[in-house]
């Protein structure tokens, strides 16, 4: 009796795990390999999947989302024989599952292999400034092989990016004086730029201002003469309203005689020739005006110069 129930636990567990070995559920984005006696049978899909058990095996579970995968610096020489190292990373996605189990023994060991030995066949034809400013046309050329290369693999490359390209100590120094020096003339352009500008606008202002300043003066002085004609022409209306005579006037320019010898720098005064008019009409009218004068007019005094008698 013992023996019997011994007998069902064996064939209950056997049939257990024959259930287990029949019933295959394969998450989402991921594919199983079937071997049927170690030959490939086919690909089992998202999903519950059936199986005969003890005879298929699942030789390989593949994912089948996008893969990235970076690699360690590869030192490459450039066309000017200067090495630098270069990291890349690829994104990479499998389109067919039976290819990329049989076709390559490990795609990822031959993605990286194929990836160096190309970067390097680009590189070689470039020299270390183009190296530095053509990320994209490397990317480009890189993923081109790649997906040539790959597609038979069952293995479709969708990205590549080089993370890094870094040159020798030495070229990094002489790189990093060259952008200071770049800098540096930067700098002093655009100081003397300001400078140029600064005076340009300084010239400009002091010229509006002389402009302004001599329109001013202009006005000022014409407003200045129109003030003095309009001032003679009231004095000359006075005088000739009031209708002076030859003693008032000589009298007038007697005492304008002393502010025309003012002044520190007038050294040397001229006598005009009309004192000698104001002075006959002065004294004509001192001597009116005194005690006991006549009241008929003073002679006039008689000229300096006479005429001698001529002699036949």
């Amino acid at each position: 009796m013992s023996a019997v129930i011994i007998v069902l636990i064996i064939l209950v567990v056997l049939v257990f795990i024959a259930l287990i070995k029949t019933i295959q559920v394969i998450p989402q984005a991921s594919a199983a390999i079937v071997e049927r006696f170690g030959r490939y049978t086919r690909t089992l899909n998202a999903g519950l999947n059936i199986v005969v058990p003890f005879i298929d095996s699942i030789r390989n579970r593949i994912d089948l989302r996008e893969q990235v995968v970076p690699f360690p610096p590869q030192p490459v020489i450039t066309q000017d024989n200067l090495v630098v190292n270069i990291d890349t990373v690829i994104y990479y996605q499998v389109t067919d599952a039976r290819a990329a189990t049989y076709e390559v023994a490990s795609y990822i060991q031959a993605i990286e292999q194929l990836t160096v030995t190309t970067l390097r066949n680009i590189i070689g034809g470039m020299d270390l400034e183009r190296t530095l400013t053509s990320r994209e046309e490397i990317n480009a050329a890189l993923r081109g092989v790649l997906d040539e290369a790959t597609g038979k693999w069952g293995i479709r490359v969708n990205r590549v990016e080089l993370k890094a390209i870094e040159p020798p100590t030495s070229i990094q120094d002489s790189m990093e004086k060259q952008m200071r020096a770049e800098r540096d003339k930067r700098a002093a352009i655009l100081t003397a730029e300001g400078t140029r500008q600064s005076a340009i606008l300084t010239a400009e202002g002091e010229k509006q201002s002389a402009i302004l300043r001599a329109e001013g003066e202009a006005k000022a002085a014409a407003l200045k003469a129109e003030g003095e004609a309009q001032a003679v022409r009231t004095v000359f209306e006075a005088i000739h309203a009031g209708d002076p005579d030859q003693k008032l006037l000589s009298y007038q320019y007697l005492q304008m005689l002393p502010k025309i010898a003012e002044g520190d720098a007038n050294k040397l005064w001229i006598v005009p020739s009309e004192i000698g008019d104001a002075l006959k009409g002065l004294s004509g009218a001192l001597g009116n005006m005194g005690p006991g004068a006549p009241s008929s007019p003073a002679k006039d005094v008689p000229s300096a110069r006479r005429e001698e008698p001529r002699v036949d």
